[in-house]
């Protein structure tokens, strides 16, 4: 099998694997996201693999594993609290601090 397409399966996979990180408790959204994705690449199974669109597909794909993995959260509405959530945070989900959110787009639009 050529390298690229070991590259493609490899995407999937993890592909597969973060929308089970990030769907664990929903198994209807996990059910369309792991459709979804096996739809995309079905899209793209007749590209070249020497083409610089499977390529970046591939990369594409990776990019989307790393983003559900870390930056999906779900939240359940707690019923008995009102208008609070539980969010349901693993050991993958990304925790950064609020000084690059105070410093985010500065000087971009003005003073």
């Amino acid at each position: 099998m050529p390298e690229i397409n070991m590259m493609a399966l490899a995407a999937y996979r993890h592909v597969l694997r973060s929308t089970r990180i990030a769907f664990q408790e929903d198994i209807r959204l996990l059910a369309a996201a792991r459709h979804e994705a096996r739809k995309n690449f079905d899209t793209n199974r007749s590209l070249s693999s020497s083409s610089a669109q499977a390529a970046a597909g591939i990369a594409h794909a990776e990019d989307v594993a790393r983003i559900l993995r870390q930056n999906v959260v779900q939240g359940e509405r707690v019923e008995e609290a009102g208008e609070k959530y539980q969010l349901r945070i693993h050991e993958e989900t990304e925790r950064g601090d609020n000084d690059t959110v105070k410093t985010a787009g500065r000087g971009l639009c003005g003073p």
